[in-house]
């Protein structure tokens, strides 16, 4: 294995990466390097969108899709906010 040497960590951070690692009864190299794998193993919002784009078998683009469900859900809000002015 490598090792990563991190300078100029806020003790605020380390107590609190500190107190966590004790939580779960590990070490805090531990704790650390396990959340720094699930870190790496998760993909980004980049890598998300890139693979969403990807995909086949619909003819709407992202942004059409995005625009389409905040549309959907104002209308939702709208009908919602009426009907419990009603009651």
């Amino acid at each position: 294995m490598t090792n990563v040497l991190i300078r100029d960590v806020p003790e605020e951070v380390h107590r609190k990466l500190t107190e966590r690692a004790v939580e779960m009864g590990v070490s805090l190299q531990h704790y650390l390097t396990t959340e720094l794998t699930r870190l790496a193993q998760a993909p980004t919002l980049d890598e998300v969108i890139a693979r969403i784009e990807k995909m086949s078998g619909g003819s709407v683009g992202f942004e059409t899709a995005v625009a389409d469900i905040e549309e959907a859900r104002a209308e939702r809000d709208s009908r919602n906010s009426s009907a419990s002015s009603l009651a």
